[in-house]
C-alpha cells in the first residue's frame, strides 16, 4: 500500500545504543500523540485476547549528524511542519514536565537536539530528509 504521508524518525548517529532506541520510542509516541490519525485499530488473536494498537504506516528512521538533524529541523520549520524534538538535556530529566522546561530553556537555534520525527505529506518529508541515510 503506498500512502500519502510519511513518517520519519531523524536520530543523531553518535549516540549510545540505548539512547538512540529511548529517543525513536519517545518521538514515536509523540507522533502519535500530535497525529492520532496514524494510530491504527487495535489487535486481537485467534484466542480472543487484545493488544493495543501500533501506527499504522512505516516509520523510516534516519541517522545524522548533529548539524544534519538542525538542517533538517530548519527545513521543516521553513514548511510550516509540526515537529517532535528531542534534545541531549532531556537524557537529565525525569518527567514531562521538567522536559518541557529544558527545552523551553533554549532558543531554538541552540537546541542540542538528538532526535525529531515528522508525519506530513510524502514531498514535504522527502524534502525534510533529503541526503539523510536510513539508520542501519
Amino acid at each position: 500500500m503506498r500512502y500519502e504521508t510519511k513518517i520519519a524518525v531523524i536520530v543523531r548517529e553518535d549516540l549510545a545504543t540505548w539512547q538512540k532506541l529511548n529517543v525513536a520510542c519517545f518521538l514515536a509516541g509523540g507522533l502519535a500523540g500530535s497525529s492520532p490519525e496514524i494510530v491504527g485499530e487495535p489487535y486481537a488473536d485467534a484466542s480472543g485476547r487484545a493488544y493495543g494498537p501500533l501506527v499504522r504506516q512505516p516509520i523510516l528512521l534516519f541517522a545524522a549528524g548533529a548539524d544534519e538533524l538542525g538542517k533538517a529541523l530548519r527545513r521543516a520549520t521553513e514548511r510550516g511542519l509540526r515537529v517532535s524534538i528531542y534534545t541531549y538535556e532531556l537524557f537529565a530529566t525525569k518527567n514531562d514536565a521538567d522536559n518541557r522546561a529544558a527545552v523551553a530553556a533554549v532558543p531554538t537555534d541552540a537546541l542540542d537536539l538528538v532526535g525529531l520525527a515528522l508525519h506530513a505529506g510524502r514531498k514535504d518529508v522527502d524534502k525534510v530528509t533529503k541526503d539523510l541515510a536510513l539508520h542501519p
